[in-house]
């Protein structure tokens, strides 16, 4: 394979990959803020000592895989899991066998961490680590743009006029198919544009049918390719988002000006940082099984990565008491007798009540997705 041809989207490499660990090196200030977010900035002695190591650990790195290994996965996601959760677990990852190339294809909630806990998984499990997708709107400055595509980030250009966009997408459909094909390295994709910021996880189509492009001038069937392509649904499921109410406030903003919504310059790295340091509780991870059969169009595929991410997805005391709580219901009551329902509800109670109704119910549609794919409703 020829990485030369995307250069200017893939993970760092060679040259590229020296020049950018100098980069990050000589913004040690930018570094040590980083570092404050997962330690904190009050106790001095934690931050320099993670610092240090950090610094110590970039000097000796050589690849993407050497930088997840050791820093990504090896020293922030642990941890991020000491410092805002009550336990991590994960399912499904012996399922995935070290010689294949796979699109896991997951449900998105949080920037980073979505991805991040995917490859802390698979270095538990001795798996082989993954890139990741990334729109290029996330990309604020050098500093973090290099820090992604050290860590193994694909760049997802999306502010783009309609014909480059199109090229842009066979760009990347290629790079893709590429990888993970003739490379056998895996990639990891949300399933849509953008946060499921209502808790609606669903797959947009047209990611499926980007798979396509690259290969459709070859002659290749739309069943050919996504057979010859080990589609993984992921479903990662969190007891407490961080960045829940932000989420309300955006889209409610969003519905009372039609449909429009500005974002502040700095409001993607607030919520990285929320989403890093912030209360969890307990997160699970859920690795589902390859997409195969007699798929004829993408919205068949992603209905099966919908179906398999519904069903995978952990149900929370948080989610099925937001549930009962809107849907006036006693379904899941015997479940939540140890609950404090009142001290969830009170995390809500400054809001107005059309965001803390949207909050609520971004809790609650995973169950309502649950009980749709088991026919209950």
């Amino acid at each position: 394979m020829d990485f030369s041809e995307y250069r200017n989207i893939a993970p760092y490499r060679g040259k590229d990959f020296d020049d950018a660990i100098e980069r990050v090196l000589n913004k040690r200030e930018y570094l040590g803020a980083f570092v404050s977010i997962l330690v904190g900035s009050g106790d001095l002695e934690a931050l320099y000592t993670y610092l240090n190591m950090i610094i110590g650990n970039i000097e000796k790195v050589r690849s993407y895989a050497e930088f997840q290994k050791k820093i990504t996965a090896g020293v922030f996601i642990p941890t991020i899991i000491g410092r805002t959760m009550s336990g991590f677990s994960d399912s499904g990852a012996e399922r995935i066998d070290p010689e294949k190339g796979y699109l896991f294809l997951s449900n998105h909630r949080d920037i980073i961490l979505d991805c991040a806990l995917l490859d802390y998984t698979l270095l538990t499990h001795d798996k082989p680590l993954c890139e990741m997708a990334f729109g290029d709107n996330l990309m604020m400055n050098q500093f973090i743009e290099d820090l992604f595509r050290l860590n193994g980030g694909i760049i997802v250009r999306r502010a783009l006029a309609m014909k480059e966009k199109y090229l842009s997408t066979i760009e990347l459909s290629s790079y893709f198919m590429d990888v993970m094909t003739e490379e056998h390295t895996s990639v990891w994709l949300a399933q849509r544009s953008g946060r499921a910021k209502d808790g609606l996880d669903t797959t947009q189509p047209s990611i499926i049918k980007m798979l396509h492009l690259a290969r459709a001038n070859k002659g290749r069937s739309f069943r050919d390719i996504i057979n010859g392509v080990d589609i993984l649904p992921i479903s990662i499921s969190y007891e407490y988002d961080p960045n829940d109410i932000n989420k309300g406030r955006e889209e409610v903003l969003r519905e009372q000006h039609h449909g429009e919504y500005e974002k502040k310059k700095y409001e993607d790295l607030i919520s990285m940082a929320r989403g890093m340091k912030a209360w969890k509780g307990r997160v699970h991870l859920s690795v589902g099984e390859p997409v195969k059969g007699d798929y004829g169009t993408p919205e068949e595929v992603a209905r099966e990565v919908d179906r398999q991410i519904h069903l995978n997805y952990r149900l929370w005391d948080t989610n099925m008491f937001a549930y009962d709580y809107l849907e006036k219901s006693d379904r899941y009551a015997d479940q939540l007798r140890d609950f404090d329902g009142e001290a969830f509800l009170a995390r809500f109670s400054h809001l107005t009540p059309s965001v803390r109704d949207f909050v609520l119910s971004s809790y609650a549609n995973p169950v309502r997705s649950r009980l749709r794919e088991e026919g209950e409703i």
